[in-house]
C-alpha cells in the first residue's frame, strides 16, 4: 500500500466503502462503481429517529485518535474515560459524579431500571403508546404494567396516572417529549406531578429527546434530582449528537439508586464511545447545526402534511407523528416499495405514522412518495 496514505485517510477510505476491502492494494475504479451502485439500493431510513448528520468532524477525529486505546478495558486506569465523562456530565447538571451512571445507550439504562424494579413483582404505571424498553424488560420479571391511555392531545395523562397509584405501585414512567407522539408536557404541571408523586413512589423520566426541545423551555427533571427527590432521569448521545451506533447514554439519580442500578447493568459502553461522547458534549457548533437541520426538517414535514390535509402533532423531537388515515401496515408496505422505511405500529394508533426528520433530500423523496400514496 502507498505509504503516503495516512491512517486518517485510510479510515475515510474504508468508511466510504462500508465493506471489507483487502489491504493488499487500493481499490480500482470498477470496484468504486460497484460500491456506489450497492449504496443506491440501501433504503432511505426515516424509521429510527437518528441524526444522519453525525457524528461531527471533531468527534470523528476523537474516535480515530482513540484507536490505540481499544486494546484496553474501558473502566481501567489510566484509560477510564467513562469516569471522566460521568464527571463532565455531573458538572454540567450540578450533581455529584456518584449520581451519574454512563450506560450502553439510554436503552441499557432503561433495561437496568426495568430489572431493578421488575424483580419487586409489583406494578409500573405508564401511558401508551410510549417507548417500551423499560416496561418490556420489567415484564420479564413478572412485573405488572398498568397502562394508561394518552389524553386527547396525545400527551401523558398525569391526572389519570395519579389516580391509579396504589400500594402496589413501584414506579411511574414518563417519556417527555414522548416517543412516538413528539408531544411535551407543561413544565409546571410535570414538575408539580413529580414533586408530589416522588414522595409516594419512584418517578422515571425518559429525556431521550431533551436536546431537541431545550429551546422550548423543556421541563427537565434533573433539578428535582439535585434536590434529593426520588426520581431517575435518562438521557442519550444517540440523537442530537449522532452517536446511535456507538451505544452510549446515562442515568441521573441519587447515589443510592445509582449504586443499585450499576449492579443491574450488563454490557456497559466502550472506549470509542466514551471518547466520542466527551468530545460531542462540548461541540456546540455541531449541536446547533443539528438543531437547525432538524427544525428545517420539521417545518418541511409540517408543510407537507398541511398541503395534504393530514392531521399531525407539533413535535419537540426529531420526528413527526401524523394521521395517515390508513393502517400503518399499508403505509409501510407502500413506502418499502419506494425504498423508504417509516416508523412501526404504535397501538392503538394504527392509522398514524411516525416519520423521522432525516436529511432534506430524503424528506423530499418521502414527500413525493406520500403524495403518490394518496393518488392510489
Amino acid at each position: 500500500m502507498n505509504k503516503q496514505i495516512s491512517r486518517r485517510n485510510l479510515i475515510k477510505l474504508l468508511g466510504i466503502s462500508g465493506a471489507s476491502i483487502p489491504l493488499t492494494g487500493l481499490i480500482n475504479s470498477k470496484e468504486i462503481n460497484l460500491i456506489k451502485n450497492s449504496k443506491e439500493s440501501i433504503p432511505i431510513k426515516l424509521s429510527s429517529n437518528e441524526n444522519p448528520y453525525g457524528p461531527s468532524e471533531k468527534v470523528r477525529d476523537a474516535i480515530v485518535s482513540a484507536f490505540d486505546e481499544v486494546c484496553r478495558y474501558p473502566y481501567s486506569e489510566p484509560y477510564n474515560r467513562i469516569s471522566k465523562l460521568e464527571k463532565k456530565i455531573a458538572k454540567r447538571e450540578g450533581v455529584d459524579p456518584g449520581m451519574v451512571l454512563v450506560t450502553g445507550g439510554s436503552n441499557e439504562g432503561l433495561r437496568a431500571t426495568g430489572r431493578l424494579f421488575g424483580i419487586e413483582k409489583k406494578e409500573i404505571i405508564a401511558c401508551k403508546p410510549t417507548y417500551l424498553a423499560l416496561m418490556t424488560y420489567a415484564k420479564e420479571f413478572d412485573c405488572k404494567i398498568n397502562w394508561v391511555p394518552l389524553d386527547k392531545e396525545l400527551k401523558y395523562d398525569l391526572n389519570e396516572m395519579k389516580n391509579r397509584i396504589s400500594d402496589k405501585t413501584s414506579m411511574i414512567f414518563i417519556c417527555n417529549p414522548n416517543n412516538p407522539t413528539g408531544t411535551i408536557l407543561d413544565s409546571n404541571a410535570l414538575e408539580n406531578f413529580c414533586l408530589n408523586i416522588s414522595k409516594k413512589t419512584c418517578v422515571f423520566v425518559d429525556e431521550a429527546y431533551y436536546d431537541y426541545s431545550i429551546n422550548d423551555g423543556y421541563p427537565t427533571m434533573t433539578k428535582l434530582v439535585r434536590k434529593g427527590h426520588n426520581i431517575i432521569v435518562s438521557r442519550t448521545f444517540s440523537k442530537v449528537y449522532g452517536l446511535a451506533g456507538l451505544r452510549i447514554g446515562y442515568l441521573i439519580s441519587n447515589k443510592e439508586r445509582i449504586s443499585q442500578l450499576k449492579k443491574c447493568t450488563m454490557a456497559g459502553t466502550n472506549i470509542l464511545a466514551s471518547h466520542a461522547a466527551i468530545n460531542a458534549y462540548d461541540d456546540k457548533e455541531f449541536f446547533n447545526y443539528s438543531l437547525n437541520k432538524n427544525n428545517q426538517g420539521l417545518n418541511f414535514l409540517y408543510s407537507l402534511f398541511e398541503d395534504l390535509g393530514l392531521e399531525y402533532k407539533k413535535s419537540y423531537t426529531n420526528f413527526v407523528f401524523f394521521k395517515s388515515g390508513h393502517h400503518i401496515d399499508k403505509v409501510q408496505d407502500f413506502m418499502k416499495k419506494k425504498n423508504i422505511l417509516v416508523g412501526r405500529a404504535f397501538p392503538p394508533y394504527f392509522n398514524w405514522c411516525r416519520i423521522s426528520t432525516g436529511k432534506m433530500e430524503d424528506l423530499e423523496k418521502f414527500s413525493i412518495a406520500l403524495k403518490d400514496f394518496y393518488k392510489t
